[in-house]
C-alpha cells in the first residue's frame, strides 16, 4: 500500500518488497503487521489494518516486504532500532459515522479532543507531566523567552496561548509566521524555548523554521497531533494533543486542542520555574478539565441560533470580526473560517483599531461579529467592546456577538447572540470559537459548498 510521493530508490525483482527512500517533502512511515507490512505517507493509510508504526527519519532507506522491515541510511548501513509507537485511535475515527460532513463530526468531538489532551497531565506526586521531554529541568529554569511558530489557525492557537503563558509565567511571548521567521534574522539564545504547533506535524514552513532555530542553539517543544511527524521528530520536547484525525481541511477541534496543551505548557513551565503557586496551579487545571463539558452545552444549546444566523446572513458580501485581548485571536479565527469555507470576504481586527480605521468599512447592515469578553473581573475590556458595539450600531450595522449568559448589554444591542457558560477569561477562547466554526460550516453549506474540500487548499506540505 502506497500513499503519497517518495523517492523510490531500487526495487528487487526477486524478492517481493520495495526500497523507499524519505525526501525532505515526504513523511514516510511503515505499519507493522502480522504477516503483512504497510508503507504510507500518514498512518491513516493503514490503521485499519494494522496500529503499530515505525517512524523513518528523514534521510533513511526502508525495505518493506510482507515479513520484513530493513531500515538503512543511505549509505546502506542498518539502523539497528528504529522507533516504534502504537496508534491511538482506530479507522473508524477517520470516517463520518453518520455525520453529514467531516467538519461537522470534528466541531463536534472538540469536547473529547480537549479532554484527551489533558488525560494523563498530572503525576501521582501531583506535577504536571509532558509526554517527550529531551530538555534538562535546569534549561527549562533558565527559558527567559518563548518564541511561538505556527501558520494559520495554529498561529492564532499561539496568539491565545501568549495571553496565557505571559500572565502565568511572566517571560515575554512572541507568536510567529513561520513562513517568515528565518527571513528575518531572529534573535535566538540557549535561553529561548521556541514552540513549533502543527496538526500534521508535517507543515513544512514550521520545520524549516524549527531547523533554524536549533541551528542557532535554541530548544524547541512541538506541539502537534501526530505521533511520528516530522515536527515532533526533530524537536527537544513534544506535547501530544490527541485530538484524533482531522480529516476536513479547516482546522476545528485541532484549534482547541492547540490551545488546550499550549495551556498545559504554560502551567508546566510556571510549575518549573515556581512562578505560580501548586494550589493556582491545580486550580487552572481544574478550570481547564471543566471546559469539555461547556463546549457541549454550546454545541447542546447553541447549534440552531446559529444556522438561523447564518441563513439570514447567507447572502452578506463581507463581515468583519472584532474581538479583545484572547477575543482577537478567536476573531481573527472565526474570520478565517469563513474565508476559508464559505468564501466570504472577511476581516478580524483587535477591537480596539475599530476606531483607526475598519469603521469606515460599516455601512446599513453590515454584519459585524463582536467577542464580548466577560463583563466579570476584567470589566474594563467589557466596556470597551459594549462601547464599539453602540458604535457600530449607530451606522446601521448587524450586530452578532458571542457574550456570556444573560449579559443584558449585549442583550440591549445585539441582533443575535452566541451565549457561552461562564468561564473565566483565559478559558473563553475553547467555547467562543465554537459557534463561529458552526458558522461559517452552516453558511457554507447553505451556499452549496463542499466544507470538507475547500477549493485551492488542501491539508499540505508545502513551503513559502
Amino acid at each position: 500500500m502506497l500513499e503519497g510521493a517518495f523517492t523510490i530508490l531500487a526495487t528487487d525483482c526477486r524478492q517481493p518488497g520495495i526500497v523507499v527512500g524519505a525526501r525532505h517533502d515526504s513523511p514516510l512511515v511503515v505499519g507493522l503487521g502480522e504477516g503483512e507490512n504497510f508503507l504510507g505517507s500518514d498512518v491513516a493509510a493503514f490503521v485499519a489494518y494494522t496500529k503499530r508504526a515505525m517512524e523513518i527519519d528523514q534521510d533513511q532507506a526502508v525495505m518493506v516486504s510482507a515479513d520484513k522491515v530493513v531500515v538503512s541510511d543511505f549509505m546502506g548501513n542498518i539502523v539497528a532500532d528504529p522507533k516504534t509507537y502504537t496508534v491511538d485511535w482506530d479507522a473508524s475515527a477517520a470516517e463520518k459515522g453518520g455525520w453529514d460532513s467531516f467538519m461537522n463530526k470534528e466541531i463536534h468531538e472538540g469536547p473529547a479532543a480537549v479532554q484527551r489532551t489533558l488525560l494523563g497531565r498530572l503525576g501521582k506526586d501531583g506535577n504536571l507531566n509532558l509526554d517527550e521531554v529531551r530538555i534538562d529541568e535546569h534549561d527549562f529554569k533558565a527559558i527567559d523567552k518563548i518564541i511561538v511558530i505556527a501558520c494559520g489557525t495554529a498561529a492564532y492557537a499561539g496568539m491565545v496561548a501568549k495571553y496565557a503563558i505571559e500572565h502565568w509565567v511572566r517571560i515575554p511571548v512572541e507568536v510567529e509566521l513561520a513562513h517568515e521567521f528565518r527571513y528575518r534574522d531572529p534573535i535566538l539564545t540557549p535561553r529561548t524555548l521556541v514552540v513549533a504547533i502543527s496538526q500534521s506535524g508535517e507543515t513544512m514552513d514550521t520545520l524549516m523554521a524549527l531547523r533554524h532555530a536549533r541551528e542557532q542553539g535554541s530548544k524547541v517543544l512541538a506541539i502537534c497531533n501526530t505521533q511520528g511527524a516530522s515536527i515532533p521528530r526533530e524537536s527537544d520536547a513534544v506535547l501530544y494533543t490527541h485530538a484524533g484525525p482531522e480529516v476536513a481541511v479547516a482546522s476545528t477541534k485541532a484549534f482547541v486542542a492547540q490551545i488546550t496543551a499550549a495551556y498545559v505548557l504554560g502551567l508546566y513551565l510556571a510549575q518549573v520555574k515556581g512562578a505560580m503557586f501548586r494550589d493556582e496551579i491545580a486550580q487552572t487545571l481544574d478550570s481547564l478539565k471543566d471546559m469539555p463539558r461547556k463546549i457541549q452545552w454550546i454545541l447542546d444549546t447553541q447549534t440552531k441560533t446559529v444556522h438561523d444566523a447564518a441563513a439570514q446572513m447567507v447572502d452578506a458580501k463581507s463581515f468583519l470580526f472584532l474581538g479583545r485581548h484572547v477575543g482577537y485571536p478567536v476573531a481573527m479565527e472565526g474570520a478565517l473560517k469563513l474565508k476559508e469555507i464559505a468564501y466570504t470576504f472577511t476581516e478580524g481586527f483587535a477591537a480596539g483599531e475599530l476606531k483607526h480605521g475598519p469603521i469606515a468599512l460599516v455601512d446599513e447592515g453590515e454584519p459585524v461579529v463582536f467577542i464580548v469578553p466577560p463583563a466579570r473581573g476584567r470589566n474594563v475590556l467589557h466596556a470597551k467592546v459594549i462601547s464599539g458595539i453602540e458604535e457600530v450600531k449607530a451606522r446601521g450595522a448587524y450586530i452578532i456577538a458571542v457574550a456570556e449568559e444573560n449579559d443584558p448589554d449585549v442583550e440591549r444591542y445585539a441582533d443575535v447572540v452566541f451565549w457561552r457558560p461562564a468561564c473565566p477569561t483565559l478559558m473563553s477562547p475553547l467555547v467562543d470559537v465554537v459557534p463561529l466554526q458552526l458558522f461559517a460550516m452552516d453558511m457554507a453549506k447553505l451556499k452549496n459548498y463542499d466544507v470538507d474540500k475547500p477549493r485551492n487548499l488542501a491539508k499540505s506540505v508545502t513551503v513559502e
